[in-house]
């Protein structure tokens, strides 16, 4: 099957979005402007709205900045330390293995994703999840993984140690976390 001149046409990529209206298409509004930033956040940690606003709100009460608290609290979420220590390799992953009870933090087994860390707090993969296929995978793959700074891993016990509360910088945050206050402001 040959293309024809009127196929080279439609497959050909325009400068304008698809529609009668394409070339009077507006600039993004403000709070179109917030409102992708809150959900870039969103799906960048894997939450959904109402833990987001949960975070948001105990960002807000923090002294600081409000932007900084929120990623710091979405930061020190358990799904994302385990992330961070490199037992996963996407948060959504780190989800789902806390969720089927993978890991114990300070000795206790924790099932709860959204579960808070906090400064100096153990997290290890459970004695009976060891022996899984998937863990003696990630075994071999962590013996050579850097955590951020303000975490550390010990790969020979599977575990690894909340050291600080992270800053922004060594998040390496990609969020303009002053539109999603100021998102937040206005409702």
């Amino acid at each position: 099957m040959a293309f024809t001149a009127k196929d080279a046409k439609v497959l050909r990529k325009r400068s304008t979005p698809p529609g009668v209206h394409g070339l009077n298409r507006a600039r993004l509004s403000e709070f179109a402007v917030q409102l992708r930033e809150k959900q870039k956040c969103k799906i960048n940690y894997g939450v959904q709205e109402k833990q987001f606003k949960r975070a948001f709100n105990k960002a807000k009460k923090m002294p600081g900045v409000t932007g900084d608290n929120l990623i710091r609290t979405l930061e020190m979420r358990l799904d994302n330390v385990v992330f961070r220590l490199g037992f996963a390799e996407t948060r959504y992953q780190a989800r789902q293995l806390v969720n089927h009870g993978f890991f114990q933090v300070n000795g206790k087994k924790v099932d709860v994703p959204s579960f808070s860390s906090k400064v100096g707090d153990q997290i290890m993969v459970r004695e009976v999840k060891r022996k899984t296929k998937y863990i003696q995978s990630i075994a071999e793959k962590i013996k050579n993984f850097h955590p951020q700074d303000w975490v550390s891993l010990d790969p020979q016990k599977l575990s690894g140690k909340v050291l600080s509360v992270p800053t922004p910088q060594q998040v390496g945050n990609q969020i303009n976390t002053q539109l999603i206050v100021e998102h937040y402001s206005r409702i």
